[in-house]
């Protein structure tokens, strides 16, 4: 059991695929995991993997590979660069990383799937999932955690996305090119409808779905997604626990309507204009419910440092009248990236975001270019007869380092390319604070299962 104890204690590992801007990537090393290997297409983000990486990544810079020569990376050793292959995934060959993975995490990209796009799901050559299913057949991790957009869980969708479930359950089930997806799945159904609750075989992974509202788990943003956790069955896993335990709500509406009516989150804010607060308290509705969660991070909160556990400085005002300056109202205290952006307008379907409400979806937008999901108003109105209240508040665009609060990144993070470029990367990236709850809630379940394990060898050694 000494072999055992022995693993139990080094640093866990990671690789990560579709690492887009690197929000999920950021998580897993926050929660413990020392990354092995990078995967991205996208030259810009790439870019910004590459300029982020000794501060957010947990690792002295990217060792970028060549996408011919790349294609066979191995593992770094302790000390040395992660590898990044700045190309198409299904070109890279992951073998030499088998038994080395704790996790495999990563996004695999969901326009077929979102609402926000075409749909065409698993028609679309976008669809990125039988790339995952096939570095799980060469890395062998012991843990698999994937996000996607809700979309996957619409009823168009139904039996494509159980596929995918089960898929994921049997990955060594590889499918042929020329069998249909659903008489492989029939193929699945008919193994997995063999295998018992406490199967073990290591070729099999019990999964885990959890639909997820980003702002029930401390990401200052209404961000409904689905989280995707399979374990290797041979691990001995408690999955029952660990869905329970990711399942269980932290964060409520209900406690930040307690916290505004009550004044705590007044209280937090000092400088908030009487007549800004005598309208959000009115929106209260009369009964709240009792809870004992925390209340929901707001917009405001993001903005002046509350959006995560770790305090971080308050963004300066952004000055209307130098919009068109391209000015980085940031740079007086070291943050990159607060950059004002004329232009700003709100109409029907574009309605802007609220203060003291969580912020609405970030979004990667229609070729990149973010909509009214991206506009927010501000403390400051005008008079304005034509308002049934006789004032109208002012509005503009959030900037980028406001978006990137808004999911959990830190002010280290730097996007690479135009603004256009880094909000898609935003709007396409996983929120650091949900993706670190799940990878953190990860490890401690490997670590839960290593310390049974041992004593049960424990016990076997005694009894001898």
């Amino acid at each position: 059991m000494n072999d055992q104890r022995g693993e139990a204690k080094r640093q866990r590992t990671s690789v990560e695929l579709f690492a887009g801007g690197g929000g999920l990537a950021m998580a897993v090393h926050q929660a413990g995991f020392r990354p092995l290997l990078f995967n991205e297409f996208n030259k810009r983000a790439c870019e910004t993997l590459m300029a982020s990486a000794k501060k957010t990544l947990g690792t002295d810079g990217l060792n970028q590979l060549d996408e011919l020569d790349g294609r066979f990376p191995e593992p770094p050793k302790e000390g040395q660069p992660a590898p990044l292959y700045p190309a198409d995934v299904q070109r890279l060959v992951l073998t030499a990383f088998e038994g080395q993975v704790d996790v495999l995490a990563g996004g695999p990209p969901c326009q077929p799937f979102s609402a926000g796009g075409v749909a065409k799901g698993d028609e679309d050559k976008r669809n990125m999932f039988p790339a995952m299913f096939e570095a799980i057949r060469q890395i062998r991790p012991k843990v698999v955690i994937c996000e996607n957009v809700r979309g996957l869980l619409r009823p168009s969708f139904a039996d494509y996305f159980q596929y995918i479930v089960n898929e994921l359950q049997l990955p060594f089930e590889k499918r042929k090119d020329s069998t249909r997806w659903q008489d492989h799945n029939s193929h699945l159904l008919e193994i997995l409808a063999t295998l018992s609750d406490n199967d073990s075989h290591r070729d099999h992974y019990k999964v885990v779905v959890v639909p997820v509202n980003a702002a029930d788990y401390g990401v200052p943003q209404v961000r409904n997604r689905v989280v995707i956790v399979a374990f290797r069955a041979d691990l001995g896993v408690d999955v029952e626990a660990f869905e329970k335990h990711v399942k269980t709500p932290r964060y409520s509406e209900a406690a930040l309507f307690r916290s505004i009516r009550d004044g705590q989150y007044w209280r937090r804010h000092p400088g908030v204009p009487v007549y800004v607060r005598e309208r959000v308290e009115a929106r209260i509705p009369r009964f709240v419910k009792e809870d004992d969660c925390l209340p929901w991070r707001t917009l405001r909160d993001a903005i002046n440092g509350y959006g995560t556990d770790t305090r971080l400085v308050q963004l300066p005002a952004v000055d209307l009248n130098r919009l068109d300056e391209k000015y980085d109202f940031g740079a007086e205290i070291g943050v990159d990236h607060h950059v004002g952006w004329p232009g700003a307008r709100i109409y029907k379907g574009h309605t802007p975001n609220e203060l003291d409400r969580p912020a609405k979806t970030v979004k990667a937008g229609v070729h990149g270019v973010p909509g009214g999901e991206s506009v927010m108003l501000l403390d400051d109105r005008v008079a304005d007869s034509e308002s049934p209240d006789g004032w109208r508040y002012l509005h503009r665009y959030m900037t980028v380092r406001e978006t990137a609060r808004v999911m959990t990144f830190p002010d280290e993070w730097l996007g690479s390319g135009p603004r256009g470029e880094q909000m898609r990367q935003l709007g396409n990236a996983v929120p650091v604070v949900l993706g670190e709850f799940f990878a953190s809630a990860v490890a401690d379940a490997l670590t839960a299962a290593e310390a049974s394990e041992a004593a049960t060898g424990d016990v076997l050694v005694a009894a001898h």
